[in-house]
């Protein structure tokens, strides 16, 4: 199997990750997006979306990147996505929490529009009115988050085993490193955030990422 992707990229980190602890192994394929290579026409006619990751499983290519979590899972039988009917419907409410709640916020509303410039919105006033929400609903979430769906008796987010829902989220939450932001005030998400950060693998798959956090700490940012 072929993994169109960029190490930097979030949703590529998290399929990075999982491939890495679960020893699955994986053609990377780098997309170059900060040159903009994901937009020419011949990634175009693969992958409509111009978006990474892509992965390709002969003349199989599916896109999005909690999609492609369960199918590399169901594919090498990972315990970490499990078979149990209501242990593998929590799995996936998390990561669709994930993806729709914290993520948007997070992602979309708070760090992008500060480093990328194609998110920027078309006035300062959109552009810091858009930031300060984002940062205000990351906070709601990231509470949520701490106290309901890890608290103080789970050590990863689906119970005491390691899933494909932790995988999915720890890229995305990392994402508040870059931009400098404190959440020391979420006990339970700072220590299930250091288990997930103490992988054998974190340190190899997020060595771009690391890279573009110390390019960028120089900056000012809006935080929580």
């Amino acid at each position: 199997m072929k993994l169109y992707y960029h190490p930097a990229s979030t949703t590529c980190r998290t399929i990075m990750l999982f491939a890495s602890e679960a020893s699955i192994p994986l053609e990377y394929e780098l997309v170059d997006i900060m040159t903009g290579e994901h937009l020419k026409p011949s990634y175009r006619a693969i992958n409509p979306n111009a978006l990474v990751p892509m992965l390709e499983d002969g003349s199989f290519r599916m896109t999005e990147s909690s999609a492609i979590l369960k199918y590399l899972a169901d594919s090498y039988d990972s315990p970490a996505y499990p078979k149990g009917l209501k242990e593998r419907a929590r799995i996936n409410e998390v990561m669709d929490w994930i993806n729709s709640n914290l993520y948007k916020d997070l992602g979309y509303n708070l760090a992008y529009p500060q480093l990328l410039p194609h998110h920027k919105r078309d006035n300062d006033a959109s552009h810091s009115g858009a930031i300060s929400w984002g940062r205000d609903k990351t906070n709601t979430w990231l509470a949520l988050m701490d106290k309901e769906l890890i608290g103080s008796d789970k050590k990863f987010l689906c119970g005491d085993k390691v899933t494909i829902a932790d995988y999915f989220a720890a890229p995305i939450l990392s994402l508040l490193d870059l931009v400098q932001c404190d959440y020391k005030r979420y006990p339970n998400l700072c220590r299930w955030l250091t288990t997930m950060k103490a992988l054998p693998s974190w340190p190899k798959v997020n060595e771009a990422f690391n890279g573009w956090t110390a390019a960028v700490k120089d900056q000012p940012f809006v935080a929580l």
